[in-house]
């Protein structure tokens, strides 16, 4: 009970602290220089000129970011002429009822699929569970790893996009968050109501909600018209299913600007497909053992190095990796960090970001598993070697609230519990150095260390280890080599330390998708 109160008392300074209006230079943008103007003739050739226009005029110089230009207003916009924040006059906030009612929607359709559709035991609520929950306290629950870790932060995403896609800022949207995790926790399961739950569905539901609804504002343009409109509309919706209900609602789908009207930053994507080997001999390196085809994507998001104040989730990475044929363990990992603020600074050659930044990690393998949130503050340095070779460094340290690990070596394929709950810290290490555009090293290092809440009592110290090279061999395809090592000592009370280690190897072909307007991969 004394975690659901922290909560509340959270939401309810979120819904007032931070509830200024922006100043009112933003609040009505007006036109800029790449407004389609309707007596300059074909909307559409317009539409096209102006991004090739873009493109050039606004795009990395050799320091890493776009040259101070006059016709950006860095009041309203970044350096690659795109807006800080979504247009108030064409994305007004709506009243509080409005998200409010599709938060009790969302959770009224879930129940209705897990009971009729899905038949689930747990979905048979009514007045008796419900007043068994409200008196009968908080537990950690005993759900398998993936729908504690990702099932519940998908909804939690839900519940703060019907506030986003409302006109509600970040910090506004976080307590409807919270609020769709209480009312699910009291009245869509018979269980009773879980501390894991109420941490995992809001705070992780943010972190993906935000994620997936800046994705979509990179899809969207209102500009737009015919096939080209249908499409942006769809991929949009996929991406964040609130946003596309509430333009549906709100009559977006088919409304045309003359401007721009949604914040977009540059956005790079890496699509990297080859085959996984877990190491029978852990010090191997591509030795015995069960090989599987592998597909992963990341999504940088904001360039780190541009000079300019930071709101949250102006910048992140998403990172995930699916591998196939091992069972049911498909999704193999996610992990990904947002920045909440942050500011730039340079000495000499150096160019650096400092801030605070809110991460997520997820591994759920036939080696471990492993998921952590954490908060923390993070570095990010840049110092070129030459023309047109750099090292770039980034560095974290977060405290875990909540975190679940595997109880045993191996993979878990039960339908129940198999890992401890906890908390502690955790560091990552990244340094990358590129020699011109053709061969990228880099070493990627996350520690963690988790004392118990529950379960097995005691501590554990877990490291990964993950380096990496690629080799351009045309234009944005590379080949390369990635070798994982995972190492973990559990301290447990009355037992003896166990170590286990496991490593996997990689090869791969990548595709490297470059955001025009973006000049290297920056981490």
């Amino acid at each position: 009970m004394k975690i659901c109160l922290v909560f509340i008392c959270f939401s309810l300074v979120a819904l007032t602290g931070f509830t200024q209006t922006p100043p009112t230079r933003d609040t009505v943008i007006p036109p800029i220089k790449d407004t389609i103007v309707p007596a300059k003739g074909n909307p559409v050739q317009q539409l096209k000129d102006i991004k090739t226009d873009k493109k050039e005029q606004f795009k990395d110089s050799a320091d890493g970011q776009p040259k101070k230009s006059p016709l950006i207003d860095t009041t309203i916009q970044n350096k690659y002429g795109d807006l800080l924040r979504d247009d108030t006059a064409y994305n007004k906030k709506y009243k509080l009822w409005k998200p409010a009612v599709q938060v009790i929607g969302i959770n009224a359709f879930l129940v209705g699929f897990d009971r009729y559709v899905l038949k689930a035991d747990f979905s048979r609520v009514g007045f008796q569970t419900w007043s068994d929950n409200l008196k009968n306290g908080w537990e950690w629950d005993p759900d398998r790893f993936g729908v504690n870790f990702i099932g519940h932060p998908y909804s939690g995403s839900l519940y703060f996009n019907a506030a986003r896609a409302n006109g509600y800022n970040f910090w506004q949207s976080f307590p409807f968050a919270v609020s769709g995790s209480l009312l699910w926790e009291y009245f869509g399961e018979t269980t009773r109501p879980s501390y894991n739950d109420i941490i995992n569905t809001p705070v992780s539901g943010t972190f993906f909600g935000e994620i997936l609804y800046r994705l979509s504002s990179n899809i969207l343009d209102d500009r737009t018209r015919g096939t080209e409109r249908v499409v942006r509309e769809v991929l949009a919706g996929l991406v964040s299913p609130m946003r596309g209900f509430n333009r549906l609602l709100q009559k977006k789908t088919g409304r045309l600007t003359n401007k721009e009207v949604y914040q977009k930053e540059p956005l790079n994507i890496t699509v990297i497909g080859g085959i996984h080997k877990i190491n029978e001999d852990a010090n191997a390196f591509f030795g015995k053992g069960p090989t599987n085809p592998m597909i992963s994507v990341q999504l940088d998001y904001g360039n780190p190095f541009e000079d300019r104040k930071r709101k949250p989730f102006d910048l992140f990475r998403l990172r995930t990796e699916f591998s196939f044929g091992v069972g049911r363990k498909i999704l193999d990992n996610i992990t990904g960090y947002g920045i909440l603020f942050g500011r730039n600074h340079q000495i000499g050659k150096l160019s650096m970001l400092i801030g605070g930044f809110q991460y997520y990690d997820y591994w759920d393998n036939k080696s471990f598993e492993l998921g952590a949130i954490a908060f923390g503050g993070g570095a990010f340095f840049k110092l070129p070697v030459s023309k047109n070779s750099f090292v770039y460094t980034n560095i974290h340290l977060g405290v875990i609230p909540l975190a679940g690990n595997s109880t045993r070596f191996g993979p878990d394929t039960s339908q129940f519990r198999d890992y401890n709950y906890g908390g502690g810290l955790e560091t990552k290490l990244e340094t990358t150095i590129t020699l011109g555009r053709d061969v990228t090293a880099s070493l990627l290092y996350h520690y963690y260390l988790i004392h118990t809440y529950e379960g097995a009592a005691g501590n554990n110290f877990i490291g990964i280890l993950e380096p990496k090279i690629t080799i351009r061999v045309l234009k944005n395809f590379s080949v390369g080599y990635e070798y994982y090592g995972y190492a973990d000592n559990r301290q447990l009370s009355g037992f003896d330390p166990i170590h286990s280690t496991r490593t996997e190897s990689k090869i791969f072909l990548s595709l490297f998708l470059e955001d025009p307007q973006r000049k290297g991969r920056y981490n």
